[in-house]
């Protein structure tokens, strides 16, 4: 049927690889390289009208987003920003383009990887990111409005320590709550 458009773009993760590799060849031996993480295109899945996954590197972990659906893919001149509203939240992706992968979507996560202790581990960050950002469980949980009946409660715990604490406090004080009642240990 030809009103259904073009058919779906295959998983990126080839060209990626590819590209990606290429790169690191270059990168080998400068200092912001983890020469114990490999490239490595992770977890990558349709999302909505596009393909979303993770991109390890020996010098970063980032989020992507290449097109799947053409006709519906938000083309944006390099260096430009959209974002995109995920069940974890809205993020922020800087659009980029790449003569072996095309048009993609970058959003960066770790960046350098050098605390990263080896590939296996980098590779499950990007799994599980990926995983974090399609959970509703990691939505910011919005701050409850003041109500003006608060207005006229006695100050809390935080207005009683600024208003007790003229001088520096021991942890000991701190934890057993004198803090509240003005004393201080000997």
């Amino acid at each position: 049927d030809a009103a259904a458009g073009p058919p779906p773009l295959p998983d990126p993760s080839p060209r990626l690889n590819a590209a990606y590799r290429a790169i690191a060849r270059r990168m080998e031996g400068l200092n912001f390289v983890n020469p114990a993480i490999d490239v490595e295109a992770v977890a990558f899945a349709p999302w909505e009208s596009h393909w979303l996954g993770a991109m390890v590197t020996p010098w970063c972990i980032n989020l992507m987003l290449l097109p799947r659906d053409t006709a519906r893919w938000p083309s944006l001149p390099q260096g430009k920003k959209r974002r995109y509203s995920f069940p974890a939240g809205e993020y922020e992706f800087i659009s980029s383009r790449d003569d072996a992968v095309g048009e993609y979507q970058m959003c960066s996560l770790i960046s350098p990887v050098l605390e990263l202790p080896d590939h296996a581990t980098a590779c499950q960050v990007a799994e599980l990111a990926r995983a974090a950002l399609l959970d509703p469980a990691n939505a910011p949980v919005p701050e409850a409005p003041k109500a003006a009946e608060d207005a006229d409660l006695p100050p809390g715990p935080i207005a009683q320590i600024k208003e007790h604490a003229t001088a520096p406090m021991s942890k000991r004080d701190f934890l057993r709550g004198r803090f509240l009642r003005g004393e201080r240990a000997e």
